[in-house]
């Protein structure tokens, strides 16, 4: 099975939070992908972390390592039809790269951000529950 991991989901595991051991189970066996900008999501959002010093910089840079010994094939996204949903629906691009890259696959996304869950549902993009 494909699955679209979102950015949260990287970090969930990364940071050994508590829905870490359902994201394992769920996904064990599956092969998954992520837009191409994703190491760069990872980045902003381990640095913002750090800035509001939930995280200090060896924890990020732990998280980091970690997140990058997560398999996920990294795939382009038609920046046209992302742009068109982040206008459709008020996103920012990152979400709206998902979103697309969901719905172009189409194979199921992940994500633990309920405003991308609701906006999968109404786009009949399929959920990894």
């Amino acid at each position: 099975m494909q699955v679209i991991a979102d950015t949260n989901v990287f970090l969930a595991v990364a940071l050994n939070e508590p829905e870490k051991p359902h994201i394992v189970q769920i996904t064990a066996g599956a092969e998954l992908f992520a837009p191409e900008i994703l190491p760069d999501e990872i980045g902003n959002a381990l640095s913002a972390m750090v800035k509001r010093q939930r995280l200090s910089a060896v924890q990020a840079r732990s998280a980091l390592t970690a997140t990058r010994s997560i398999r996920v094939r990294l795939v382009g996204v038609d920046i046209a039809e992302a742009l068109q949903l982040a206008s459709d629906f008020d996103l920012y691009a990152d979400d709206a790269d998902f979103l697309q890259c969901a719905r172009a696959a189409p194979s199921p996304l992940l994500t633990m951000d309920a405003r991308m869950r609701n906006l999968a549902t109404e786009l009949k993009i399929p959920l990894l529950d």
